[in-house]
């Protein structure tokens, strides 16, 4: 009986550890990695969205910054991190697909970390150098496809959301187009500009800037209504591309060993955070959507990208370098 009664005893002490867990959680500051150097737009919406997470969980959240190897210096970090919620990774879409596009990735993405949510996407927009004849969707594609040695299709980076979009692109218009591989939007940009390449599809946040200056002309964009930054940019849909909704997307993870009640505690906070006004104001103004997925929709989505984008690379034939 004694024995008995011990083992009853330690188990309801462990059943009601993890609602305690989460519930003295958080009592210090947090650490986020960003694994990318100062100023870009993974960073900046990541110090975004710590900001009003501070606010929601009540404690300081320290950014830091752990560029290298792609992403994955910063991200391996985290990995190896102890599993108390105090130490989180913010990364964007191209993270998940790990050795698909970086080969030496020491971990796999979606087993190694804990999904917490997703905090926002930017849509993409195809933007074209000025000297590309036709006034519209259809007669620029006419023109395109009569002679398609004269075009090149540039990516920012491999496997990235606009390299994915373009490859879903091609495919679905048959056009036979060469692609060029950049180190970053920033060149690709000022090669279409140049008129060294003729097409570039990049998520709007440093794209749609061009199109609405007029240094180069946005044929659609592909979120599911217009956006008021450039409201006479047509989406994919409206020009005949149904279901063409392809955006680069950013979350928070935690390491795998993260208990559930900690990840659910992040985010409950993250919820709150998507739905607050200023946060909403804040994001809308840089071209980001805030989205609110949390753990199980969040791995759920992951699992689907994953599946669709490492597809279509293979058909493509793209070797990571």
């Amino acid at each position: 009986m004694i024995k008995r009664r011990t083992f009853v005893g330690a188990a309801g002490a462990s059943l009601l550890a993890a609602p305690a867990l989460g519930q003295a959680f958080p009592n210090k500051p947090l650490k986020v990695i960003v694994p990318y150097p100062p100023g870009g737009g993974t960073d900046g919406l990541g110090r975004i969205t710590c900001e009003f997470l501070s606010q929601k969980l009540g404690q300081p959240i320290i950014v830091q910054n752990v560029g290298g190897a792609s992403g994955t210096v910063g991200s391996e970090q985290v990995r190896r991190a102890d599993p108390d919620g105090y130490t989180l990774l913010f990364n964007a879409s191209l993270f998940v697909l790990g050795k698909t596009v970086v080969p030496t990735c020491p971990y796999d993405p979606q087993t190694d970390f804990r999904a917490v949510a997703q905090a926002g996407e930017a849509p993409l927009v195809l933007i074209l150098n000025n000297n590309v004849p036709g006034t519209d969707y259809a007669s620029t594609i006419e023109a395109i496809a009569k002679e398609p040695k004269k075009y090149f299709f540039a990516l920012s980076s491999g496997g990235s959301a606009g390299h994915v979009a373009t490859l879903a692109f091609l495919k679905r218009t048959g056009l036979p187009l060469d692609t060029i591989l950049y180190k970053g939007t920033a060149p690709a940009n000022t090669d279409l500009m140049a008129g060294n390449v003729q097409l570039f599809m990049d998520p709007w946040t440093a794209t749609l800037p061009l199109a609405t200056s007029g240094r180069a002309r946005g044929l659609f964009v592909t979120s599911k209504e217009r956006t008021s930054l450039a409201p006479n940019i047509p989406t994919a849909h409206e020009v005949g591309l149904k279901d063409f909704f392809i955006s680069s997307w950013y979350g928070l993870w935690a390491p795998k060993d993260t208990p559930d009640p900690i990840v659910d505690k992040l985010a409950a906070a993250m919820a709150e955070v998507s739905k607050d006004p200023a946060f909403i104001a804040k994001t809308t103004s840089l071209g980001i959507v805030p989205t609110a997925r949390g753990p199980k929709e969040f791995a759920a989505f992951i699992k689907a990208e994953v599946e669709i984008n490492t597809a279509l690379l293979k058909e493509s034939g793209f070797k990571p370098e």
